[in-house]
């Protein structure tokens, strides 16, 4: 593949207007992302600055290297679930090392041209997991947002619930108004003005109010960022983790899920975008990208990253048409680090769970999965399956069972399109064509079958075809079989074809193909099917296959 970055192609017809309108974009999606990161870091289960980090590294890196114009990078919600998980089980450098085997993998799809690929994962797949990282988003906040005192909580969806059933008792008013009222001034704030940020009106003037409910009137009870962490406002130094075999086995499934995750989203995004910008990505180059940001990051703290549809949205809206918005978003997101990244330890936990409220609602896609639910049975079993299990186990299961779920079923509808016609007496020369009433038919001689294959030839219909055989029963003197609505025939359809092949040898059937495409034939001769059967026996059309049929019942 060839590696060409939207910056580089952007900077040939640069001017001072695109300039100016990717300054004002990016100094606002800063400002929004700044909230974000730091929701995004405490809910992942690290520091404040940890999403600050990855907002400021990953964001620059993205939009350099990215295959989209205006693409914005960062942590997501997506990720808390799993990062969360793995924080849990393997620390903070377990997930370092998780996130650089992910950027490792998305750099490899990126540089084997998957990322065309990957856009074609059925939709009821994504937005099953979306959705349950949605409600399980949700389920980890309710703590933060009433204030419980839980202490640690379980793992799981159900023990989280039954838990908060337990402490129920242990609301903490002030906590509930603040989180509460958080979501509300979120929710309103659009209705008010559409260029400032809910989330950063939400936390700026929550954050003053309980400053001073905390500092002038003494009322406790109300937690903030600096009671639980120490906020560390300065530049993040660098630091790989140690690699080894046993770690790397370990944290392999966790990365590939990490990797996939963030394939999907960035390119889910990246297309999102064009359609409203009117421009195009490059699916690879953005994986290339997502991948680098993803193996640097980590060396600075961070944690995974990807395209933030959002983020990216806001970019769009606020005028940024280049990569540029995007690294100045980042620039901004660190001059906030440095110079105020002290204030954010007045910011308090309701306030930013009420933020991930929000999040969680929007992720959702509460009204796409109603409407899913209206499509066929096997959408709902991969919708819900996919669901499910990213609720009640984890998103690695999830994705794995949904993306097997939904090829198993792929091949099922394939292969029940795939269809075998039987004709005894007379068959179609050739399909109707324009201007005609009806094909012309050719009477099939005394003794002579003729098969018609309608579509793939794979091991989905492979063992279809055979059974159609031992249904019907007859040993005529010449079976034909027509292949030409057969666009590709795979292993075990061949080797389905060669079993047919002897024992009609053996009931003294001769076999002869009619209408086999080049790509259907080169196969053949590959696995020694065309030897076996004889040359002269795969024919280029039914005429010349019913006119050796004949032959060769004359005999």
């Amino acid at each position: 593949m060839r590696f060409e970055p939207k910056l580089l192609n952007t900077l040939k017809h640069y001017n001072k207007e695109l300039f100016y309108k990717d300054l004002m974009s990016g100094v606002i999606v800063g400002i929004v992302a700044l909230p974000l990161a730091i929701a995004f870091g405490i809910a992942s289960g690290v520091t404040p600055e940890k999403g600050l980090f990855t907002a400021i590294i990953a964001g620059f890196i993205i939009s350099f290297f990215g295959g989209s114009k205006v693409q914005i990078g960062g942590p997501t919600g997506a990720f808390i679930v799993i990062v969360y998980g793995v924080v849990q089980e393997f620390g903070v450098t377990g997930l370092a090392i998780a996130t650089m085997i992910a950027g490792v993998m998305l750099i490899a799809m990126g540089l084997l041209k998957l990322g065309s690929v990957i856009k074609f994962i059925p939709y009821p797949v994504v937005v099953g997991f979306t959705s349950g990282i949605a409600l399980t988003i949700f389920t980890t906040q309710i703590k933060d947002l009433f204030g419980l005192q839980t202490g640690a909580l379980p793992g799981d969806f159900i023990h989280k619930w039954i838990t908060y059933g337990h402490y129920i008792d242990t609301i903490n008013v002030w906590s509930m108004v603040v989180g509460v009222l958080s979501v509300v001034i979120i929710v309103l704030t659009p209705k008010v003005s559409k260029k400032i940020p809910g989330s950063l009106v939400a936390i700026v003037v929550i954050t003053v109010i309980v400053y001073f409910l905390r500092n002038k009137f003494g009322i406790q009870g109300i937690e903030t960022i600096g009671d639980r962490f120490t906020i560390d406002p300065s530049l993040p130094r660098a630091a790989a983790p140690e690699i080894n075999f046993a770690a790397f086995e370990a944290l392999l499934p966790t990365a590939f899920t990490i990797a996939m995750l963030g394939a999907i989203e960035s390119l889910l995004s990246a297309t999102v975008a064009d359609g409203v910008i009117g421009d195009k990505h490059d699916s690879n180059t953005e994986l290339v990208a997502q991948g680098i940001a993803n193996v640097v990051t980590p060396i600075f703290g961070g944690i995974p990253a990807t395209g933030a549809i959002a983020r990216t949205m806001t970019n769009i809206n606020n005028g940024g048409r280049t990569p540029i918005a995007g690294v100045v978003h980042a620039i901004v997101l660190l001059l906030i680090l440095l110079f105020l990244g002290g204030l954010t330890k007045h910011i308090p936990m309701a306030c930013l769970a009420g933020v991930l409220v929000i999040v969680s609602y929007n992720m959702s896609e509460w009204r796409t999965f109603k409407a899913l639910m209206k499509n066929p049975k096997s959408d709902v079993a991969v919708l819900l399956a996919t669901f499910l299990l990213t609720v009640i186990f984890d998103l690695t299961i999830a994705i794995e069972i949904g993306l097997l779920l939904a090829v198993l079923l792929f091949l099922r509808r394939i292969a029940e399109t795939t269809t075998i016609s039987i004709f005894k007496n007379d068959v179609a020369e050739s399909d109707y064509v324009e201007g005609s009433t009806e094909a012309e038919r050719l009477h099939v001689p005394a003794g002579v079958e003729v098969y018609e294959i309608e579509g793939p030839f794979f091991f989905g219909v492979a063992t279809k075809f055979e059974e159609t055989m031992k249904q019907i029963g007859d040993k005529p003197k010449v079976r034909i079989i027509r292949m030409r609505k057969v666009p590709f025939i795979d292993s075990t359809g061949s080797h389905n074809l060669e079993n047919l092949i002897r024992m009609s040898s053996k009931d003294k059937t001769q076999i002869l193909l009619s209408g086999v495409n080049d790509d259907v034939r080169s196969v053949l001769v590959k696995v020694g099917i065309e030897k076996l059967l004889g040359a002269e026996n795969i024919c280029s059309n039914i005429n010349e296959a019913l006119s050796r049929a004949e032959s060769l019942v004359r005999k």
